[in-house]
């Protein structure tokens, strides 16, 4: 079966964890070892967050003053290579010697007038006072938006619309190649006036981009790998309850909040709207159990309605 795993950002740095390589081992080591008991039988695509890692870059950048700051297309290709050169080390390390991974830069084009760009919402980098988000933003030309009682830049996340590598990721599984690609959502490009691809500052949902990715690859099954055991009605709340399975056309109407859930869900019913097959929403743990059925979210057309666990 061909599989498309999305860890989320606790595969990478959990809630609160200092930023240290150390720490993102560590997690990354966890979520290895669970795609490890996955590995047999199976094709494997791994894609990933990158937000605290270019959160970090950016953070440092703001303390070396000497130079401009690199664009977030750069800083997105280079958490890419870091992330998947620890995803392969740990991976390999459980896995037999014998098995060949590849890590992909992945450009994911955008569409320029995607109504994103004109309502920027993705907050990125370090945080700043009122005073100096409103200095950086007139000398950047930053969208720029509270935090708490600071201030972010914040900077558009349009759809993706086509992953360029598509065709050697698929060369590589059809080679018996784990693949690591597509992390952060993706390099964000689009062509310019001349139909020359550059990059853009902005950032791509990772979920949107790996349902997009799974189904372009034809993938049985989407897994997005989360810090919570399945998606809930009233989280956090007395009243919650963990969705067992549910039709992507009810999953959609119970409106999920942006900045947590919803993404993953609006992933997860689109894989299953547009290729008929099952998306999953769980826990990092669960994985093995998400493959064989037994945990997280089922999103499906085969079935009408929700059920709930």
């Amino acid at each position: 079966m061909r599989i498309v795993v999305a860890l989320g950002g606790n595969a990478l740095l959990r809630r609160g964890e200092p930023m240290t390589a150390e720490n993102q081992r560590a997690n990354i080591r966890i979520a290895t070892e669970q795609i490890a008991k996955i590995h047999p039988g199976n094709q494997l695509v791994i894609a990933h967050g990158n937000g605290p890692q270019v959160g970090l870059l950016s953070l440092q950048a703001a303390a070396y003053t000497a130079v401009s700051p690199y664009p977030l297309d750069v800083l997105g290709a280079e958490t890419e290579g870091m992330i998947g050169y620890i995803i392969e080390q740990e991976l390999g390390n459980l896995l037999d010697f014998e098995v060949p991974f590849a890590t992909l830069l992945t450009q994911v084009e955008v569409d320029a007038n995607d109504p994103a760009f004109k309502n920027p919402t993705k907050p990125i980098g370090p945080v700043y006072s009122k005073a100096e988000a409103e200095a950086l933003a007139k000398e950047k030309g930053w969208a720029i938006a509270p935090d708490g009682d600071k201030f972010r830049r914040v900077v558009a996340s349009p759809k993706p619309k086509r992953i360029f590598e598509i065709r050697p990721i698929k060369w590589l599984l059809d080679k018996g190649s784990i693949v690591i690609c597509a992390g952060g959502g993706g390099i964000p490009t689009m062509y310019d006036e001349n139909r020359k691809l550059r990059g853009i500052e902005a950032v791509i949902d990772k979920d949107l981009c790996s349902a997009l990715l799974a189904e372009q690859l034809d993938a049985e099954l989407l897994v997005i790998a989360t810090d919570v055991s399945a998606a809930f009605i009233d989280f956090g709340k007395p009243t919650q309850k963990a969705i067992a399975q549910a039709h992507p056309d009810e999953l959609e109407r119970l409106g999920f909040a942006a900045g947590s859930m919803g993404p993953k869900v609006q992933a997860a019913c689109d894989f299953a709207r547009n290729t008929g097959k099952v998306a999953v929403i769980g826990s990092l743990s669960d994985i093995e159990a998400i493959v064989q059925g037994k945990a997280g979210t089922r999103v499906s057309t085969a079935k009408p309605g929700i059920t709930y666990l």
